[in-house]
């Protein structure tokens, strides 16, 4: 690598700060109804994004994610609510703005991207209404900025992977909407690759400006992308707000679940703690005798030493990842064992009795079901 070439370009994408700049638009989904085969896929569907804001919806397989996309493109019609665009109404019951007039990019999951047309014809397909001239200058503007110039009369089975997905984002952002919207955009990746091409993506989008909606099932990406996260559940908005806030208030025992393994304990209140054997958890809200669960993520609610002192367990089970450790850990007075996560010491072994200290500040109480 020559002393002139940054890290980026060195893996294959262009400068940084290179991208055309869009006039981000606002855009509001208000109690948008859809339904497909007789089931309800939106139901009262509500999100409200402010210009040039990253906003990931997030939520199992069927919750609606993909069609949030759709009826924003204009190719999913709406039985109930609006879609405003720069407070326009772009859909309706009754209205259906086409898809070529709501200055919104759509970057599907498998990039469908045009097979008998070159790398350059499949950027400058979106460009018509700029004349050949400008519409050729604007897509190799967006082709030099993920690394693909070079590439432009090729074609998209000459790519790999991971240069299919930069030239599907490559004809995203090359009209410069006001919205852009992602669906699953790395899912086809493998993890090698997924990290490195997730952040570069990201600087792509924050250079354009453009509103952005990405949708993804993947808590950490949602976290990593997100100025802010939509947990969706059937066709609803369960919880949004920042990644720090939504991670640790979680609306309930099911958001809690998403975004992270959790060891629960069922337990009752008394005296304004939830009891456990692993100590006393402060609680408000739920009153004297009330059934709660205590929930613990692998890493933070407990410290685990070789000495006290600290509630005494044994390690049961342990798995090596790159740099952490996956302890299961057995306690007097539980049924199951305790998950725990932490830096890798080749001293803690299966049989090795440990001890453990309750960080109540990183602990999670819900009212049992």
């Amino acid at each position: 690598m020559s002393d002139n070439i940054t890290p980026d370009e060195a893996a294959g994408w262009g400068p940084r700060g290179t991208a055309g700049v869009s006039f981000a638009a606002g855009i509001a989904f208000d109690a948008v109804d859809v339904r497909l085969g007789g089931r309800a896929v939106l139901d009262k569907f509500t999100l409200t994004l402010t210009p040039g804001e990253v906003v990931c919806l997030l939520g199992e397989s069927g919750s609606g994610k993909s069609t949030v996309l759709r009826v924003a493109a204009g190719i999913q019609p709406i039985q109930g609510g609006v879609v405003r665009i720069n407070n326009e109404v772009v859909s309706s019951p009754t209205i259906q703005v086409p898809p070529d007039r709501r200055g919104i990019g759509l970057m599907f999951q498998d990039f469908a991207l045009f097979p008998h047309l070159s790398v350059l014809h499949n950027v400058t397909f979106g460009l018509k209404r700029l004349g050949r001239s400008a519409a050729v200058t604007q897509a190799r503007a967006a082709l030099k900025r993920v690394g693909l110039e070079d590439r432009e009369n090729d074609y998209p089975h000459m790519l790999s992977g991971g240069q299919q997905q930069r030239l599907a984002l490559a004809r995203t952002i090359a009209p410069r909407p006001g919205v852009i919207m992602l669906d699953e955009p790395f899912s086809s990746l493998d993890a090698r690759l997924r990290e490195s091409v997730r952040g570069e993506t990201l600087a792509v989008l924050r250079e354009t400006n453009a509103t952005t909606i990405i949708v993804t099932h993947d808590p950490e990406e949602a976290m990593l992308l997100g100025d802010r996260i939509a947990l969706l559940r059937k066709g609803r908005i369960a919880q949004i707000d920042t990644a720090t806030a939504i991670y640790n208030r979680p609306v309930d025992l099911n958001a809690a679940r998403f975004f992270s393994p959790l060891s629960e304990i069922e337990t009752r209140v008394s005296d304004g703690f939830a009891q456990t054997p692993l100590g006393p958890v402060p609680v408000s809200g739920p009153g004297r005798g009330e059934k709660v669960v205590v929930a613990l993520r692998p890493v933070g609610a407990l410290d685990m030493a070789l000495e006290g002192p600290g509630v005494p367990g044994r390690i049961i089970g342990k798995r090596d990842a790159i740099g952490v450790d996956i302890y299961e850990v057995k306690v007097s007075g539980l049924d199951r064992p305790i998950g725990i996560r932490q830096r890798s010491n080749a001293e803690i072994l299966p049989g090795r009795d440990v001890f453990l200290t309750l960080n109540p500040d990183h602990v999670l109480v819900f009212p049992a079901d």
